[in-house]
This record gives structure tokens, sequence and C-alpha cells, in this order.
């Protein structure tokens, strides 16, 4: 990873005008604009392209997945309302950006990648930086029923419809954030679970996400 975990006043300048970028483009959350000022990005860069780790822009990563546009992150971030304490569930765990985040906000995150090499990477990278969330490699789409339920889930992948499986692990009063679309284009979706069996569903903002892949999804 970049620069051996060195972190200094270039990379934190750096930081500094992403948040302000973002702030302009509508992120009101102080919390999350915070946490993405803390998390540092170019760790999960080859030192080669440092250069593009700050830029507001998905990178790939291998394995034909990408470490998110800081916008996504902090858009998805800023629709969980996470608390402190929080048990979240993060289906697709990627580059670990997202769960970093999640964590400088105070959720105790349950993460699951279905990708081995990635999920390799990332138990290695994650604690190197003072991140330890629960990590599980797995069909995401399932989710993990054994910690539910949630008070947050997201789900960083685009998905044809929204698991059911995945709604019944939110507990009353949760919200589940997953972009819903075909493979191309996705809609970010919020559904808060209101009751046993009823949910509330708002349908925001268009996204481009890979896909989710397992028995509940593509």
């Amino acid at each position: 990873m970049a620069y051996k975990f060195v972190d200094n006043y270039r990379e934190r300048g750096a930081r500094k005008k992403l948040v302000e970028l973002l702030s302009s483009r509508g992120i009101e959350d102080e919390n999350v604009l915070k946490a993405i000022g803390k998390v540092p990005r170019h760790f999960f860069f080859d030192e080669t392209f440092w250069n593009q780790s700050y830029k507001d822009i998905a990178f790939p990563i291998g394995d034909g997945q990408t470490i998110s546009q800081p916008y996504t992150v902090a858009y998805q971030s800023e629709l969980l309302h996470i608390k402190k304490g929080d048990k979240v569930l993060e289906i697709g765990t990627g580059s670990g950006y997202q769960t970093c985040v999640l964590m400088e906000l105070g959720a105790n995150v349950f993460t699951i990648e279905r990708q081995e090499n990635i999920f390799n990477r990332t138990i290695q990278v994650l604690p190197g930086m003072g991140y330890r969330p629960t990590f599980y490699c797995g069909d995401g789409s399932k989710g993990i029923s054994e910690h539910a339920p949630y008070d947050k889930i997201i789900v960083t992948a685009g998905a044809p419809l929204v698991p059911e499986i995945l709604l019944k692990q939110l507990k009353i009063g949760g919200i589940l954030v997953i972009p819903v679309g075909d493979e191309k284009t996705q809609k970010m979706v919020t559904v808060i679970r209101v009751s046993e069996t009823d949910y509330d569903k708002i349908v925001l903002d268009t996204f481009r996400f890979v896909p989710l892949v397992g028995d509940q999804a593509w």
C-alpha cells in the first residue's frame, strides 16, 4: 500500500479539499464529512496511483471491483443516519474504504465480501490502519443471519431488487440503503422497517455500481 501507511500534511491537505468538494456537492452531515476527512484513502492505492486517491472518482482495485467514489460513500453514509454503537451490516466489503468511514462514525461493523482475493487483501490492510470490523467471506446477498437484527444495512453493489432476506435482518426502526436497478444504472433506495411486516421505501438518485452477485441477486 502507498507510503507504507504514511499520512503527512500533503495527504491531510488533499482530504480537506475532498471534504470541501463533497460539502459543495450537497453532503451536509458534519459527522460524515469528518469521517471522510479522517480516513486515509491513499492507503487503498498503489503508490503509483496516489494522485488519483483524493479525486472524487471510483478506481479499479482488481477482480472487476472498484473503490467507490467518495461522493457515493458519503451519500450512502448520510442516508444511514449512523449513531454511535449502531450494529451495521455491510454487504460488499470491497477495498474496505466504506467500512472505515462507518467505523469512524461509531458503527460496530459486520462486513461480508464474496471475492476471496479482495477479502484476503482487505483483512490485512484494515487492521494495519487500526480498523477491526468483523470480517466474513461469502454470499452477501443473503446477509449474515447469525448476528441479526441490525440497526442499519448498507449494500455497496447494484441489485435487481431488495432481497427479502436482508429486510428480515433489520431491526424495527432500522434502515437499509441499497442501489436497485439493472446492471448499468441503479436508483439509491432507502428502506425503513416500521413493524414486523411493514416497510417504508424511498427512491432517490441514480448511481452506477458493480453488480451484486449471489443467490439473492444477479
